[in-house]
């Protein structure tokens, strides 16, 4: 789900040692967490009706403080959010607050939508599996989303948290997130400790953006992988771990630097016992009238298990090994020309040839196998025509650059997607926010699969056929 509101981990001896520095930061954490900061946060420009209302309340701040459209950041509501949901004045700390404010949001989209796929295999008869034929499905109707149970603050004075039992729209929960953060350490704002789960610091995220259809709702990129690749890994995905972060004053320089359990944010171990690193590093600067903007690039050094220790034949939860590596680099940027926000991206992707072609370690790889790899990238555009509407638009695309083994076509699995819509905002007051959601998203994949898979009598999709997929939505999309 969305983060108004985030995934991995393992080792013998070098986890003692990893343990034994996680635990001497968490001690500094302790000791240092009530320093002040050496600076004050600066103050918002702005003034207009859209936010997140369980800080707008506590602050007494307009909710276009911290956000451009409602839920995405601007630079305040970075710099609020890199500061431990903290203003520094009196009311940051929890024992100066009203005993009758809780820091809770609820967030839920009541929609329509309607979903078609081509390239589906169809039963020429009803009921009749024997003899099938390539068809086009429909689907449409009235509709819930999941729901987002949030709340996020302070528990001391520079100890920040936040907790996000999130549900998919049958009301099964899950957390989305559940994380400690201990911030400016040593009276540093370039020194904060973040334990727990929680999303990637990516500078366009995928928990704050503003589409929310079946084809438009995630970015591509973010959870691609070629086809046959057994790597469960998103950089979407919310992950287990600790990050170190940093910042400057007003937030326009920033890094992270986190050590990752290697199994996707899933909790339990059930992966195998690796660790993953995510690096990023962003830097901001003025351009006169045009407005902030923001340049920055990341990696993610990740390994996956290729198969398992097991126990009477049936895998031992969290006992994979045969551990292979795989990696994502790129940048991204921010981009704004008075009216309009310009978010380009840009990744490119390498897993190993046994996690390409689900080959475990203890065996050999197919003839002529290679590791798959791949460049894409999206640019997403706003225009805010006023504080109430933005209309929104993306264009993505992949390519794979090299297939993990010779007889697969070279544009097997390419992906082209497209998303336009935009959000009104009627209201939008420190209690309660509504936003009219609409959009149209189309999204081409090339030789993948069609998602009801293959039937009977139906031959494969060709390698170079493409299955579209479409999504139109408009839902209210509302939070108190």
């Amino acid at each position: 789900m969305r983060e108004e509101i985030l995934r991995p981990a393992r080792g013998d001896r070098r986890l003692s040692e990893t343990s034994f520095f996680t635990l001497a930061l968490l001690v500094l954490g302790f000791v240092f967490a009530d320093a002040p900061p050496a600076y004050t946060l600066p103050q918002p420009q702005s003034v207009s009706v859209r936010a997140i209302p369980a800080f707008a309340r506590k602050y007494g701040l307009p909710c276009s403080a911290c956000h451009t459209a409602w839920p995405e950041l601007n630079n305040f509501g970075q710099v609020f959010r890199d500061n431990g949901y903290q203003l520094e004045n009196e009311r940051d700390s929890p024992i100066w607050q009203n005993p009758s404010y809780f820091p809770i949001t609820f967030r839920i989209t009541p929609n329509w939508h309607r979903e078609f796929t081509n390239q589906q295999p169809v039963d020429a008869a009803p009921g009749d599996a024997t003899l099938q034929r390539n068809g086009s499905v429909s689907q449409h109707g009235f509709d819930l989303s999941g729901m987002d149970l949030w709340t996020a603050g302070t528990l001391f004075k520079n100890i920040s948290f936040s907790l996000l039992p999130s549900s998919d729209s049958t009301g099964a929960f899950h957390f989305e997130n559940a994380f400690v953060r201990f911030d400016n350490l040593f009276k540093s704002s370039w020194v904060n400790l973040k334990v727990g789960k929680f999303e990637l610091d990516n500078m366009i995220s995928e928990k704050r953006f503003l589409f929310l259809s079946a084809n438009g709702g995630f970015y591509q990129l973010y959870h691609f992988a070629p086809v046959g690749d057994t790597n469960d890994f998103g950089l979407g995905d919310n992950q287990l771990g600790i990050a170190l972060e940093g910042h400057s004053r007003n937030s326009y320089t920033r890094y992270s630097v986190a050590l990752l359990s290697s199994n996707d944010g899933n909790v339990g171990l059930p992966s195998n016992r690796g660790y993953d690193t995510y690096l990023t590093f962003s830097q901001a600067f003025e351009a006169g009238s045009l407005g902030l903007q923001r340049i920055g690039g990341y990696a993610y050094i990740g390994q996956r298990p290729t198969y398992f220790e097991t126990s009477g034949g049936a895998p031992i939860a969290g006992g994979g090994i045969g551990n292979k590596p795989f990696y994502r680099v790129g940048f991204n940027g921010d981009l704004f020309f008075h009216k309009f926000e310009f978010l380009p991206f840009f990744m490119h992707g390498h897993d190993s040839p046994y996690l390409g072609t689900a080959t475990p370690a203890n065996q050999p790889l197919p003839a002529g196998a290679a590791a798959p790899t791949w460049n894409g990238g999206f640019v997403e555009t706003h225009y805010y025509v006023s504080p109430q509407l933005v209309f929104t638009g993306r264009w993505e695309a992949i390519r794979m650059s090299q297939q993990a083994l010779p007889s697969t076509p070279g544009s097997q699995g390419n992906i082209d997607a497209y998303s336009a819509g935009f959000r009104w905002y009627p209201i939008m007051f420190s209690r309660a926010g509504l936003a009219w959601h609409n959009e149209f998203s189309i999204v081409k994949s090339v030789g993948i699969v069609p998602l009801s898979g293959n039937g009977a009598g139906v031959p494969p999709t060709s390698p170079t056929a493409g299955v579209w997929s479409n999504s139109l939505f408009t839902g209210l999309d509302f939070d108190f």
